[in-house]
């Protein structure tokens, strides 16, 4: 059976614009004006199948392109598209993508990867397992895989400017909680001590979370964890009082790094009282990486032993995770060693082929000068929203923004960020709820988290942003009318009321609505 150039098929789909001003260059964007324009002068027929996907709404265009059929007799298949082989799947998939053009997409941990890195995550690569490093695997026919995780791991250090001689990286970690994980095995024993930004205050699960009822994180479980926090009065790091605590506390490990901390770290003074205490320091950069990598905020890597990070949020890679590391010994430990050996054999097997060739082609655009410049436009946007909320009236943590993202306190206004995030939700506008410093429920915070990246890669700049600012604040005057309005106190009461057929504000709603995606739908999203 004559197989068919699928590949081939795809590169000839033409892209012939690219949205105004945008910071991707036509290549980086799955856009294409005529979906029709396929070249199959070329292709021989086998069987026939639409091409899959449109480059905005999802909805598959009306083109035939050969499908071939594989395997031997009385075993064979016919190696359908997705549209033909599961269109349960194909449906749920074109609604999710409609969705993403339709909202604005304002959860600061979210972004869009590229047409060539989605190219590659659906590449063969998926195909091949090889435990073990480069040159060291437990299976045969690893060559090609070797040549191209040897690529990512020089795109890395390059994209962060590392020598090298100075510097390893592992490209293997499946996303940043498993790569922090593989950090502590490298290093810690269990039960040893750790300290990391206390969730309520901005940290992340992964750093040691837990109540005085449960452990909630894994890394609580099998270590002991201190939190550090912020100052209330501030919004910002309490380094003196970090420096107290673990003068007390004798953490092995300190982790920098945030998940909802809309601040750079003072990695100077975080050194200073590592070394005071003989403790590893480690920066979890994953929601910062691309801003790192571009240099617009400060670098830890002057200053931290280990670094990890997610390859899929400001980076706007595939989902994925890195773990950088000093390769001269560290409090006697040979880093390079003990991470190799603790993600592979200890913590992962095989790794994921697919992401890595995904990651290394997102490592290489990071070292573009339009990247550069998407990160600037990333910090102004997110400070041109923080500036029109405070106008509105708003209280932000820490009192404005240095990187990504905002943090709202909506506490002083009576409302809290469950029920601010659904209204949001039904008007297409999607962010999170998030706790703030002092808040006592995860499940209702006091606090939204709102970030630029996702909006900013789609063309959104500084005005765009300040009308993100005013629909956000529509949409709180909504949540907190319907607030007063429903009878009952507890979240569940709240929720089943905007949700029913008779809710009184579902046509502000609607209206909010219609006005995002009247402004959304006028930026194409990149990829397949």
């Amino acid at each position: 059976m004559q197989a068919c150039g699928g590949s081939a098929m795809m590169n000839s789909i033409q892209q012939p614009f690219g949205p105004k001003g945008s910071l991707f260059p036509s290549k980086w964007l799955g856009i294409t004006g005529c979906p029709n324009h396929v070249k199959l002068s070329s292709i021989k027929p086998c069987r026939s199948s639409q091409l899959e996907g449109s480059l905005i709404t999802g909805k598959p265009p009306s083109v035939s392109v050969p499908i071939p059929e594989i395997g031997g007799t009385g075993s064979s298949f016919v190696d359908y598209g997705l549209s033909e082989a599961d269109p349960d799947v194909r449906t749920i998939i074109d609604k999710e993508k409609n969705r993403q053009f339709r909202s604005l997409e304002l959860i600061a941990s979210e972004n869009f990867t590229s047409r060539a890195v989605m190219e590659a995550v659906g590449s063969c690569l998926t195909n091949k397992y090889s435990e073990g490093l480069p040159g060291k695997r437990y299976y045969g026919g690893n060559e090609y895989i070797d040549e191209l995780e040897i690529l990512c791991q020089e795109r890395a250090l390059a994209a962060f400017n590392l020598d090298g001689k100075k510097w390893g990286v592992n490209v293997q970690p499946l996303s940043g909680s498993p790569a922090n994980f593989e950090v502590y095995t490298a290093i810690l024993s269990p039960h040893d001590r750790i300290m990391g930004l206390d969730l309520p205050h901005g940290g992340h699960l992964s750093h040691g979370f837990m109540t005085p009822k449960r452990r909630v994180s894994g890394t609580s479980i099998y270590f002991e964890s201190m939190p550090y926090r912020l100052d209330e009065s501030t919004g910002l790091v309490d380094y003196d009082m970090l420096e107290k605590t673990a003068i007390l506390f004798r953490p092995k490990l300190i982790i920098a790094g945030a998940s909802a901390y809309p601040r750079d770290f003072d990695y100077p003074r975080m050194r200073k009282i590592a070394d005071a205490v003989g403790a590893f320091l480690m920066m979890d950069m994953a929601h910062i990486s691309g801003l790192v990598s571009a240099s617009v905020v400060a670098n830890p890597f002057e200053y931290c032993d280990i670094v990890t990070t997610t390859t899929h949020k400001s980076l706007r890679g595939p989902r994925g995770g890195m773990i950088f590391f000093k390769k001269d010994p560290v409090l006697g430990v040979d880093l390079e060693s003990a991470i190799n050996n603790a993600v592979f054999p200890g913590l992962q097997g095989g790794p994921h082929n697919h992401t890595i060739g995904g990651l290394a082609v997102c490592l290489k655009h990071a070292k573009s000068p339009e990247f550069k410049a998407y990160q600037n436009k990333v910090v102004s946007n997110c400070r041109a929203l923080a500036s029109r909320l405070m106008d509105l009236g708003y209280k932000l943590v820490s009192g404005g923004s240095d990187n990504h993202l905002v943090l709202v306190d909506l506490r002083p206004l009576g409302i809290d960020g469950a029920r601010v995030e659904k209204i949001l939700d039904m008007a297409s506008i999607t962010l999170n709820k998030n706790s703030v410093p002092g808040d006592k429920s995860a499940l209702v915070p006091g606090g939204i988290r709102i970030g630029s990246p996702a909006m900013t890669t789609r063309g959104f700049g500084e005005n765009e942003f300040i009308s993100v600012a005013d629909f956000i604040h529509e949409g709180v005057q909504i949540a907190l009318e319907a607030k007063k309005s429903v009878s009952g106190s507890k979240l569940q009461d709240f929720m089943k009321f905007a949700t029913s057929p008779s809710f009184p504000l579902v046509d502000r709603v609607s209206d909010l609505q219609r006005r995002v995606e009247a402004l959304t739908t006028q930026f194409p999203i990149p990829g397949l």
